[in-house]
């Protein structure tokens, strides 16, 4: 039997304060309730090599510390290091662990940046990588027969949603000698903890769900090892891969509100995904909380909620999707989610099309797919809009 959903008071209550207050206080200097923008290169040294924690703001800056200590908080890491972008934190984290020589085992549906930074940049200083299908754990267990320094997981994946088992293939990869890191984007610390079920470091787009309006781009690595915390930061200031201060200021503001939003992200998409499955255009949806979803028990046994993100393929292939997505009229076309708006994605011609079609294919990423992000206007209207777009482009085709 499947554990209970939370109830919606239950899902936000202990998150919501930390979202709010955790890991920061009002500004000591001036009693101010939000941190301050601290957009500041060098800081007064009061002795040689005497300072007050920050000596120049590649390697610190006091406005993105207090959005990492809050991000910290969230997940109750010992640290949480935040980045310039996803892709930043993504190849900082590759550079920190990984040399020559050494192995990745992937899974074989994540993000197309990721896939970007292990074949076509990684490879070419020996870093090979084995994309595998790690919902079977039997493949996983096969995989790790043979060396391997790193397994990441991306779950739910980037764009079908199918998930992996953190926890049960943390224990596989430690016994075998591997980290794992898990893209955890989609769901936030609110409603996925891969820390708590064994990973040794979560990853994040804040440009998402945790930053939430649109309005930056950022990463975030956080950990509960406090060894793999200092080789990250270390790799980060020499790179140059930080975060800046006011991309940090406002991620610092918009997670004050991520249960919330994740709570209404969630209740909004199991609506439409519910109203998407009886649609006779729609070939499949796909929802980690619909009782449809191949894997919906390990969803209700790792997740808190659904999430905010519906997969789904439109009978008639790319033309049918261009029809319909050019006809959405409140939804909009874009390269992104996770934000208050809601935004449809085509992955094979967007986010996905640098990934080889062989590889595409393999994973589910057919021309019919669509990612749509569900934001937090009333679903009603996102109905009347999906309903509106299939009747237009029927109309057309016709025509």
């Amino acid at each position: 039997m499947s554990p209970q959903i939370p109830s919606s008071s239950s899902l936000a209550s202990t998150l919501a304060t930390e979202a709010i207050h955790g890991g920061t206080g009002p500004d000591p200097e001036t009693g101010a309730l939000l941190t301050p923008v601290h957009q500041n290169t060098t800081y007064a040294q009061s002795d040689l090599g005497v300072h007050r924690g920050f000596s120049y703001s590649r390697t610190g800056n006091p406005t993105v510390s207090a959005f990492e200590k809050r991000l910290a908080a969230l997940e109750q890491a010992h640290s949480a290091t935040a980045f310039a972008t996803g892709m930043a934190a993504t190849t900082t984290l590759f550079l920190s662990l990984l040399k020559s020589g050494d192995r990745v085992i992937c899974s074989d549906v994540v993000y197309g940046g990721t896939v970007r930074v292990l074949r076509q940049v990684l490879q070419a200083f020996g870093v090979n990588t084995d994309f595998i299908d790690t919902s079977d754990l039997n493949t996983v267990k096969e995989a790790l027969r043979k060396p391997a320094r790193l397994v990441f997981l991306e779950t739910p994946a980037n764009p079908t949603l199918k998930l992996s088992d953190i926890e049960a293939i943390a224990q596989l990869a430690r016994k075998a000698g591997a980290w794992t890191v898990v893209d955890n984007t989609f769901l936030t610390p609110v409603l996925q903890r891969p820390l708590d079920l064994g990973a040794d470091v979560s990853l994040y787009s804040t440009t998402k769900y945790i930053e939430g309006h649109n309005s930056t781009v950022g990463g975030a690595l956080l950990t509960k090892n406090d060894e793999l915390a200092e080789r990250l930061r270390f790799v980060q200031g020499t790179l140059g891969t930080t975060q800046a201060p006011w991309e940090a200021w406002l991620s610092l503001r918009g997670v004050k509100t991520l249960p919330l939003r994740m709570e209404r992200h969630s209740a909004n998409a199991a609506s439409l995904a519910a109203w998407l499955e009886d649609r006779p255009e729609v070939e499949r949806v796909d929802y980690p909380f619909s009782d449809s979803f191949p894997q919906v028990e390990l969803a209700r046994r790792q997740q808190k909620a659904g999430g905010g993100l519906i997969s789904f393929r439109l009978k008639g292939g790319l033309a049918a999707v261009r029809a319909f997505a050019v006809a959405l009229q409140r939804i909009t076309l874009a390269e992104n989610l996770g934000a208050v708006e809601s935004l449809i994605t085509h992955p094979v011609t967007m986010t996905h099309a640098s990934v080889p079609e062989s590889q595409r294919l393999r994973a589910g990423i057919v021309p019919g797919l669509l990612r749509l992000s569900v934001g937090l206007e009333d679903p009603q209207d996102l109905i009347a809009d999906l309903e509106g777009a299939f009747q237009r482009s029927k109309a057309e085709a016709i025509a």
